[in-house]
């Protein structure tokens, strides 16, 4: 197993943006334009969380490390109505306000689009400086300048600029990349920039948390769910060379993997066959999030008389590099896959993703200790009608076994407990499936309380309208066996001329006496 990659660290991040759900949530947006007087965006504002509240939210303490996904287990449910004492610095990255992210998206600016007011900037700059932004990357906040509100307004309301709010109040815009082009507008800009910082923040985490030198890293692979391009060629990328330069990865090149939810999954499978192959040594597989889904389920959280707990922009980044002898190995050669004939239905689905790839190496179901597929937060989804989609996936699993004779219909629950657990990611498309574990993954199998893990990915491509198909893959994360050291092996000519050799030593030694 010498040659299979390896996962080497990992890096979560949550940026808490009350305003920006109000203002760049598509449930919200759409809900303006539509109605403007609606009961609904009269409403919202009394159901936005404070920072604080945000920052001491169990499944955020946990998305970030502090806390672990067992912790779920023993608390009643719902979880948002819970004190709890959290901190904002955490094991595998950090929590951070929205004016601090408002400052992370002009240091993410090359084009000087992101303009912010003069005296917010100055306090953001401060802060920044103190922060693993440092006082290099915050200096472009200086750089750049401040402005007038004055000014913010009429970029808004003459130039279509995007404005940027904190705390209600005006402070930043960012403006369009063209007059014309739609794919370059400030809404898209906005969602683009938003992408690429959260992913630059993740990247950091990941590389100051596990001692990682920038230098070291050879390619990025980004997997948001986000396009950037122009008019010519909408969606041609790149955000992972993008984040790869504002992080300082000075040795790294980089490519765009899109496949809505299931995109890390694919971008992990691809990541660890290029390690394997040794094209590169180290690859970052990194995804930012997504400011469209801010406050997704809205509505269903107003109505309920719950706060609006999709307040977070969350990113995560996972080192891949070749096989050190200690970080736990990706089997790649172990992949589920859901192809074009695979058919949409549960049974088929989990099939293909699940039980073939495992039975292709003579495993059962139970050989694989965690499982890890849309890891959706249920205090998110349950409100909205959703359920908990966590359960349901692990219930769909264990109903395969008892199909395939590996499981007693009377342990389907057991099953559940012991290879499931309670789902805790933001709502963010991608971010749930799967790699929100792989954290926790790493340090479990490092540690020898678990031996085997499958990360699935499943994501919806007919949301582009171009297909009716579902997607999926898979794939298995083992415990490290230790490098063995390599045999030598000769042909019949090497052979002949070792024993040669040995020979004329031996005679030689035999004659010098």
């Amino acid at each position: 197993m010498n040659q299979y990659s390896v996962i080497k660290g990992v890096g979560y991040t949550l940026a808490i943006t009350p305003d920006m759900v109000l203002h760049n949530g598509t449930t919200q947006t759409v809900e303006r334009e539509r109605n403007n007087e609606s009961e609904y965006l009269k409403n919202i504002t009394s159901h936005i969380r404070s920072y604080e509240d945000a920052v001491n939210y169990i499944p955020n303490q946990i998305y970030i490390g502090n806390e672990k996904p067992e912790l779920l287990d023993e608390m009643e449910f719902p979880w948002y109505d819970k004190k709890f004492d959290g901190s904002e610095k955490g094991k595998f990255g950090d929590i951070i306000p929205e004016d601090e992210f408002y400052g992370l998206l002009q240091i993410c600016d090359v084009f000087e689009l992101v303009k912010l007011e003069e005296k917010f900037s100055c306090e953001v700059k401060a802060k920044m400086e103190k922060s693993i932004l440092g006082e290099e990357r915050a200096s472009v906040l200086d750089k750049n300048g401040g402005t007038s509100v004055e000014n913010l307004e009429e970029l808004v309301k003459e130039e279509a600029a995007a404005p940027l709010y904190f705390e209600g109040k005006l402070v930043g815009a960012i403006k369009r990349a063209h007059e014309i082009d739609v794919n370059l507008s400030a809404h898209v800009m906005t969602e683009n920039l938003v992408a690429k910082a959260s992913s630059v923040l993740s990247i950091l985490y990941m590389l100051k948390n596990n001692s990682i030198e920038p230098a070291e890293i050879e390619y990025v692979i980004d997997c948001c769910e986000e396009a950037c391009g122009d008019m010519n060629q909408r969606g041609g990328g790149n955000f992972a060379k993008a984040a790869a330069e504002t992080a300082g990865l000075k040795n790294a090149t980089g490519s765009d993997t899109r496949g809505f939810c299931a995109a890390p999954a694919h971008a992990i499978v691809q990541a660890a066959s290029l390690v394997r192959a040794g094209t590169y040594k180290s690859v970052i597989v990194t995804g930012g999030g997504c400011s469209a889904k801010l406050g997704m389920n809205g509505k269903d959280h107003v109505k309920k008389n719950i706060p609006i707990l999709e307040d977070a922009i969350a990113g995560f980044a996972v080192l891949i590099t070749e096989n050190d002898g200690v970080s736990p190995i990706i089997r790649n050669d172990v992949v589920g896959r859901h192809t074009v004939g695979t058919g949409s239905s549960p049974q088929d689905v989990l099939t293909s993703l699940v039980t073939s790839p495992l039975e292709s190496v003579g495993l059962t179901l139970k050989d694989v200790d965690k499982y890890a597929p849309e890891l959706q937060n249920s205090d998110i989804t349950k409100p909205a009608g959703a359920g908990d989609v966590a359960a349901a996936n692990y219930k769909m699993i264990a109903a395969l076994g008892v199909k395939k004779g590996q499981l007693d219909r009377k342990d389907i629950n057991d099953f559940v407990i012991q290879h499931g657990m309670k789902g805790w990611a933001p709502t963010q498309g991608h971010i749930p499936s799967g790699v929100p574990y792989l954290g926790f993954a790493r340090e479990d199998l490092m540690a020898g309380k678990i031996k085997r893990i499958m990360i699935i990915g499943k994501g919806s491509l007919f949301l582009g309208r171009l297909t009716n198909l579902f997607d999926g893959i898979s794939f298995l994360i083992e415990s490290n066996p230790g490098i063995e050291e390599k045999k030598e092996t000769y042909n019949e000519t090497e052979i002949k001329e070792i024993i040669a050799n040995a020979m004329l030593k031996l005679a030689n030694e035999i004659l010098s006496e």
